[in-house]
């Protein structure tokens, strides 16, 4: 009975510690990291340029500052060595950066994953985990056609990295878009 009594207790308090894991990490979403009055990529049919915005899209939520979130997005490498990825951005939709206009800043998350993350594909789904720092940063990017330097609002230092088959909030190009191909990747 006694041997009972201890799995319980030991239940009990490995069910509580994992309930304030969750508790502590917040689940949010692109819309959570960019001034309410900006636009979304599906209200302007396109994905958002940042010279068209009045801030560059600068403006940056400062409220999730050092906060544990989860944030669902397309991995783009930025240092890699074959399939192991160092540091990759993370960016709303698939193409963005290489194939079409780059996101905002206040849409890009430079992450630096805790351990190598082996990945298969550029903009493969996968959801970060790890504490927010809001903070203008530029990368260089190493794409087909040369060099692009592209800058992030924000970073996630020594992130958890798990794959996943959806982006809740992704956002899905119209058919008569140039960049409709790249909605047949899994979103």
């Amino acid at each position: 009975m006694n041997h009972f009594r201890s799995s319980l207790a030991l239940a009990a308090v490995l069910s509580l510690s994992a309930a304030g894991a969750s508790a502590e990490t917040m689940h949010i979403f692109w819309k959570d990291l960019r001034p309410p009055t900006q636009a979304v990529a599906e209200d302007a049919n396109l994905p958002m340029i940042a010279a068209k915005l009045p801030d560059h899209g600068e403006t940056l939520s400062l409220n999730l500052q050092d906060k544990t979130i989860q944030l669902a997005g397309y991995a783009l490498p930025v240092d890699r060595d074959g399939d192991l990825v160092y540091q990759f951005l993370l960016v709303p939709w698939t193409g963005a950066c290489s194939h079409m206009p780059t996101p905002p800043p206040n849409q890009i998350v430079l992450v630096t994953p805790a351990h190598p993350y082996k990945m298969s594909q550029a903009y493969q789904s996968v959801a970060v985990t790890g504490a927010l720092k809001p903070d203008m940063e530029k990368s260089q990017l190493f794409i087909l056609d040369g060099v692009s330097v592209v800058q992030s609002g924000y970073s996630v230092r020594k992130a958890e990295v798990v794959g996943v088959d959806t982006v809740p909030d992704t956002v899905t190009l119209p058919l008569n878009s140039p960049w409709s191909f790249l909605n047949k990747k899994k979103n």
